[in-house]
């Protein structure tokens, strides 16, 4: 029973130790990072979050049942897109983990190991005479070393004596640093992936909304509070192109007001980690139009009060007059003409036709050959926002990534670990002084550091 029970043990332990070996593997990075970029490619090239019957349209049926199976239309947000964020960040966790143990011992050594004879057979190291006995160049040096370095201590030998100096240890924890931001990055982006939403709404003036439908699918997504838009003013260059478009909007809570502010473009609004993006607007169907009808044969011209439905009775029997509806977009023999009025006049005597009215064409119907020309003669815009409504719980964490890899890639790159030794040894009635010094990075650097040290010393007095 205890062999069996030691054997289960020792398969466990086996077991436990396949996967860390597994995590930690370099192989495992390429390999996951190989997919992101795989995953970034098929990202750009498929478009993302459209409708259905865009996709549809767009591939054919077969290719759509197949990419919408593999979630190639909201691939950031699939299973396997998740999967390949939670493998990546566990391989930096132990790839780091599994390497830290060493430098730890580096950093936080209480008295750090040092041996002259290793500084004495470097290649590159400063070498000079002088006639000032031993003590006093020691009673020079130290303070100078201890100026210079964090951690400094002198040993004496036979001849003389050695100064070492060391500072930057806390430098290698910069590539751990990088790792860590990383892994801030990568959760952050998972966390906004699982709990947060995306979703668009058209709220006109005056109205309120409650919920949103999800960017790219038809999930109805409840908000934890109300948006009312209780003002949209929108301004045009000369050029008829928007200019600027402002919405005034109001969040409720329990039918009470919680804020009011006005919002524009990449100035959202703010509240209980929800953002309220001002993304589009457009026209509404207005309430009442007023109509223009003149005579061809009597040339007298009328104007009549329409409200959409509302069936008008014309004078000098000209007929009758339904206005059906608003088009933001009317197409006209292929071209689109743009915002329109649609309506059915009824002239009596002849046959019903339909009447378009665009906005930017104010004579379009004079083209007809109707007894009867039908003109907008004015009305009252009405306007919906577009919202874009926002939440992402990942975001502090992608922010404080950012901040960390500024941090990590400054102390990775622009900073090193310096040890130096400066030895003093008696040699023929005068002080034979040796200076040299490693650095984990940036040996060109220490070198020039090292000419730098060794002309000081020489110079000190």
């Amino acid at each position: 029973m205890k062999g069996i029970a030691m054997t289960e043990k020792d398969s466990s332990v086996s077991v436990f130790d396949g996967l860390l070996k597994f995590f930690a593997s370099i192989k495992l990075t390429v390999v996951v990072l190989l997919a992101l970029a795989v995953t970034s490619i098929i990202g750009t090239l498929i478009p993302q979050n459209e409708s259905p019957a865009a996709y549809y349209r767009e591939y054919g049926p077969a290719l759509y049942k197949i990419f919408s199976t593999l979630d190639l239309f909201n691939m950031y947000h699939s299973w396997w897109f998740q999967l390949l964020m939670v493998i990546l960040t566990l391989n930096i966790v132990v790839c780091s983990i599994h390497r830290l143990s060493f430098t730890w011992k580096v950093v936080f050594v209480k008295t750090p190991l040092f041996n002259a004879s290793k500084f004495r057979s470097l290649s590159h190291k400063e070498e000079f005479f002088d006639k000032r006995s031993i003590d006093t160049l020691r009673a020079l040096y130290e303070p100078y070393v201890a100026r210079k370095f964090s951690y400094s201590r002198t040993e004496e030998n036979e001849n003389g004596f050695c100064i070492f100096g060391e500072k930057g240890r806390f430098t290698r924890f910069g590539v751990y640093t990088v790792h860590l931001s990383v892994i801030l990055l990568l959760a952050g982006g998972l966390i906004g992936s699982l709990f947060g939403f995306e979703g668009f709404a058209n709220l006109p003036e005056g109205e309120t909304l409650k919920e949103i439908k999800l960017k790219g699918t038809n999930v109805v997504q409840p908000l934890d509070f109300t948006v009312r838009c209780d003002k949209f003013k929108v301004s045009f260059y000369d050029s008829g192109s928007p200019r600027e478009y402002r919405s005034t909007l109001s969040l409720l809570e329990a039918g009470k007001v919680v804020m009011t502010r006005d919002i524009i473009v990449n100035d959202p609004i703010r509240y209980r980690g929800i953002n309220v993006f001002q993304a589009s607007y457009g026209m509404l169907s207005p309430k009442e139009v007023t109509l223009g009808f003149t005579g061809r044969e009597t040339g007298m011209s009328y104007q009549r009060k329409a409200k959409i439905g509302q069936k008008i009775d014309l004078p000098e029997a000209m007929g009758t007059f339904v206005l059906k509806g608003y088009r933001s977009s009317y197409l006209f023999r292929g071209h689109d003409l743009g915002d329109a009025f649609v309506g059915i006049l009824n002239p009596g005597t002849s046959k019903a036709r339909d009447v378009a009215l665009p906005l930017k064409f104010p004579n379009f119907d004079r083209m007809v050959k109707g007894d009867v020309v039908v003109s907008v003669e004015g009305f009252t815009p009405r306007y919906y926002t577009g919202l874009q409504i926002t939440r992402d719980p990942g975001v502090v964490l992608v922010y404080l990534g950012f901040i960390v890899m500024i941090i990590g890639c400054f102390v990775t790159f622009f900073m090193s670990h310096q040890r130096i030794c400066i030895e003093v040894r008696s040699h023929s009635g005068k002080s034979r002084i040796m200076a040299a010094g490693t650095s984990n990075k940036n040996k060109l650097g220490m070198r020039t550091k090292m000419n730098q040290i060794a002309g000081d010393l020489s110079r000190i007095s």
